[in-house]
């Protein structure tokens, strides 16, 4: 399963500490820093196989350990109902009194997902 750039380098921040230093390495230069497999190699004295092969690696490890542990998933989910909870409670003041009880249970919902 392939991911994008963009989710790869989001899960290298999160796992990143759990490669090898030279698929950190390799990955970093790949991703964040968008060198290409020869100019990688180049630089760190290895072939363009080897830096492939340690990109390929990284990537597979990066999205087996996400899998497993679900950490950019929930991230991104709580990013949502951070959202949500700030939308809930900017219109607050403008709620007739009626409405706040709805509101209220809106607002404990979303923090309950919080803690799941």
């Amino acid at each position: 399963m392939k991911a994008d750039k963009l989710t790869m380098t989001l899960l290298f921040d999160l796992y990143g500490e759990l490669l090898t230093q030279k698929q950190r390495d390799c990955f970093d230069l790949y991703c964040n820093q968008d060198y290409s497999l020869s100019e990688i190699a180049e630089e760190m004295g290895t072939t363009r196989q080897g830096v492939h092969d340690a990109v390929t690696r990284a990537e597979a490890w990066l999205l087996r350990i996400e899998e497993v542990v679900h950490g950019l998933q929930n991230v991104q989910r709580n990013k949502r109902i951070a959202a949500e909870l700030e939308a809930l409670a900017e219109a607050l003041p403008g709620q007739r009194p009626e409405d706040l009880p709805q509101t209220a249970a809106a607002i404990t919902a979303a923090a309950k997902a919080i803690k799941e």
